[in-house]
């Protein structure tokens, strides 16, 4: 089964998470199936940019419980999204959630209806944001993050944009993303790749300074007794012990 839809019209190829019966939750075989395709379009001159969409009514719930990718595949396709020589842009039209807010940060640009919303859950099953703090952390308000890391609260598109999650949101998202994409495609395509490698320079530094510990992180928190605990009480639709 394809997780991964794939179009393409006038030099925009659209990469489609389709995996909606687990609201398109990064399993190890979504993030290999997304790299692959990340790929192919890094290599075709055909390709002028990358819209990374959803079906169903969540972009990304995160991490798969069930079938979890491994954390240094996980970082390889966030950095692989920051250094891919085309710009990407998420299209999301439903909730993102966890890790799927790491692929929404890796993009360049990220658009949302204003039905949006986002939240960072991993707190609440014993875990940390770690991994996919590497292309958010450099990017996004960091008194904001601060209050909705540690609080896994949801905040709706308007504040996602306030805070440097989305770059725009309006009522209708194709709306939205109309005009960028009519700029990335009258843009050369050399000058493409090196504004983006301007614009992503820093993040990367993140990456070299910092993956392998927010990788070893990832592992420690998910292999801990509060992680266990948190897991099973979200996949049994209850309250943790720690709840108050």
């Amino acid at each position: 089964m394809t997780l991964i839809g794939r179009t393409r019209a006038r030099g925009v190829e659209t990469l489609t998470l389709d995996s909606p019966a687990n609201r398109n939750a990064l399993s190890a075989a979504l993030v290999g199936e997304l790299a692959d395709a990340l790929a192919d379009c890094g290599k075709d001159g055909a390709v002028r940019a990358i819209v990374l969409t959803h079906t169903g009514t969540t972009f990304s719930a995160g991490a798969d419980l069930r079938d979890p990718p491994d954390p240094d595949a996980l970082v390889g396709l966030l950095r692989q999204l920051v250094e891919l020589p085309r710009p990407v842009v998420a299209r999301v039209t439903g909730h993102v959630r966890a890790g799927g807010l790491g692929l929404l940060a890796a993009c360049d640009i990220a658009v949302a209806s204003s039905a949006a919303t986002f939240a960072f859950t991993e707190v609440r099953i014993g875990v940390a944001p770690a991994v996919i703090s590497l292309p958010l952390l450099p990017r996004t308000d960091p008194r904001a993050l601060a209050r909705y890391y540690l609080t896994g609260e949801r905040l709706d598109a308007a504040e996602a944009a306030r805070i440097g999650l989305l770059t725009a949101t309006g009522d209708d998202a194709d709306a939205v993303l109309e005009p960028i994409l009519d700029g990335l495609r009258r843009s050369s395509p050399q000058a493409l790749a090196e504004t983006k490698r301007l614009l992503t320079a820093k993040v990367l530094q993140t990456f070299d300074r910092d993956a392998a510990e927010l990788t070893a992180l990832s592992a420690r928190m998910f292999a801990s007794a509060d992680a266990r605990e948190g897991m099973t009480a979200f996949l049994e639709r209850r309250d943790p012990p720690w709840v108050l």
